[in-house]
């Protein structure tokens, strides 16, 4: 579909964000059930609640521009969980294989990051203020994610290295 001005060029790039929000959600819960670790799988099935969230506010976002969101190809996702897909095949610990799935989660969430301060940007831009409050709440939530994830990350690595030194002693 071609983009003919600038309030179509902002649908379609809400309706990016949108779509990637879905498949973004999707890719985690295929994250989840990969996951052997009790904390990094509760907090991927919270990041899937949020998600939820996400789509609902992206929905009001459209309701209050008048529109509603068109179809976007989505083929850097498609390829991102074939690649996750093929590499995540290759690894048999299930400590590397949880590390892999919360780093893999966190590439995620930095481009959909990217993505929202790209469309608060169109947003403000558009007059679309209210449409900015919302985006910001959004951007908010995966702001957190990715701090929640990074602590995640460092006591999964600390707790690790815990085990190996007091192995190493008791050897």
């Amino acid at each position: 579909m071609p983009i003919k001005n600038p309030r179509e060029l902002f649908v379609h790039m809400l309706s990016n964000l949108r779509q990637g929000t879905e498949r973004a959600t999707k890719l985690v819960q295929e994250f989840t059930h990969n996951v052997q670790d009790t904390d990094v799988r509760e907090a991927l099935e919270a990041r899937i609640f949020v998600s939820q969230k996400i789509l609902d506010t992206l929905d009001q976002c459209f309701k209050l521009i008048g529109e509603q969101p068109v179809k976007v190809s989505g083929r850097l996702y498609d390829a991102f969980v074939e690649d996750f897909r093929s590499e995540l095949a290759d690894i048999q610990n299930p400590t590397v294989r949880n590390l892999f799935i919360l780093a893999k989660a966190n590439q995620v969430l930095h481009l959909r990051i990217a993505e929202y301060r790209s469309r608060l940007a169109a947003a403000d831009l558009s007059g679309h203020f209210a449409v900015g409050v919302l985006l910001e709440s959004c951007l908010a939530d995966k702001l957190a994610f990715v701090e929640r994830t990074s602590r995640l990350l460092q006591n999964l690595t600390a707790t690790k290295m815990v085990e190996k030194i007091a192995a190493r002693a008791v050897a």
